[in-house]
């Protein structure tokens, strides 16, 4: 297959999905995947055979979810706009609104919709003031008990969002017990809590019995049903961006660059500022850079065992979050393909993108 393109491996993402089977099982907590992480339908399939359903951001997402992914479909947006509630009522099992003045603006049409509120605790695990749900002057959730109180009655259910790829089981249990003593009044009135994403417990080493029994205390205590919304979680390094060198040159640094941009196909790392990971050997440093015009434009530093050269093959590791869901047309740089491995080891090319492409996106 011509580079660039994502690289789904379902070997590698099976372990991510059994994990969460396991922790299911054990906790009676139900899993949606978070599209606004990943949303590359072709795996579904096997993702649906251990998780619930999905959760949303938008109306597509929404819709997307109910097309494509057996099960439950949570509808949540920072807001709803009133020529696509509708849409959205249709296409979901829950709705869940972000404020009070949003649910009572759609109460009428909603009423015989399961809904829910989205409730902001004031704590989170984000160390980026950019992702932190709970920063200052915060527009996600409501946060003050007096203020959701008076709609209670209106929903059946509370999202809590408040985690930001935290491995700590120690950090998600403190924040669950501020969560409990500042709004266990009102989540006892409920019939289900989602604890929402970027809790990090297929990662190596993470106490997963130690969770699968907070959550199962926290349901039992609460006589709630519990959801989480793992995005990061489920497909952890599932999925490997596959490129080519186009050309080397040596300025203070070894130079290699490859056809692919990190603005265009891995935005996060321009975002957040991080490198991107690969598997790394040798004594030989090279600069990895993207072809796009802007001078940033770089995956990172890495270690190889001989010079790279023109048409040597990279694989940039962990490539499947915040990834396929962002990438873009900027600079009008080739749009990676997607392609799945088989657990039997066959690859085949699902999905690859040419100029029509480039050109309906615009107008």
């Amino acid at each position: 297959m011509q580079t660039p393109y994502y690289l789904i491996d379902k070997s590698r993402l099976l372990p991510n999905l059994e994990k969460i089977a396991t922790l299911r099982e054990a906790s009676g907590a139900k899993a949606l995947l978070a599209l606004k992480c990943f949303a590359t339908w072709s795996v579904f399939d096997l993702m649906a055979e251990y998780m619930d359903g999905t959760t949303s951001s938008s109306l597509f997402e929404v819709k997307l979810g109910r097309d494509k992914f057996p099960g439950e479909t949570h509808a949540y947006s920072v807001a709803w706009a009133p020529d696509e509630i509708e849409e959205v009522l249709a296409a979901s099992d829950k709705v869940i609104f972000n404020t009070a003045q949003q649910l009572v603006r759609f109460e009428d049409v909603s009423r015989d919709h399961m809904r829910g509120l989205r409730v902001n605790p004031g704590v989170s695990t984000s160390t980026f003031d950019l992702a932190d749900p709970a920063r200052p002057f915060s527009r996600l959730g409501e946060h003050d008990p007096a203020d959701i109180a008076p709609v209670a009655d209106l929903i059946s259910g509370f999202m809590f969002h408040n985690n930001c790829e935290n491995d700590s089981f120690a950090r998600f249990d403190e924040m669950l017990g501020q969560i409990e003593a500042r709004f266990g009044h009102l989540i006892r009135r409920m019939e289900w809590i989602s604890l929402g994403g970027g809790i990090h417990f297929t990662g190596e080493g993470y106490p997963l019995d130690q969770l699968a029994e907070r959550l199962k205390r926290f349901a039992g205590e609460n006589e709630v049903q519990v959801y989480l919304e793992p995005g990061e979680a489920a497909i952890t390094n599932s999925t490997t961006l596959e490129l080519t060198v186009l050309d080397t040159m040596f300025n203070g640094k070894n130079l290699a660059i490859v056809d692919s941009s990190i603005e265009a196909h891995m935005l996060d790392l321009l975002i957040y500022r991080e490198s991107a990971k690969m598997d790394e050997s040798g004594d030989q440093e090279w600069m990895i850079c993207g072809k796009s015009c802007l001078a940033g434009d770089i995956f990172g530093t890495f270690r190889f065992p001989k010079a790279l050269k023109p048409g040597d093959r990279i694989s940039i590791q962990d490539a499947a979050g915040y990834t396929m869901v962002k990438k873009n047309w900027f600079n009008g740089v080739q749009m990676p393909g997607i392609a799945i491995r088989e657990t039997d080891g066959s690859e085949r090319l699902v999905r690859s993108f040419s100029y029509d492409d480039f050109a309906a996106a615009l107008s």
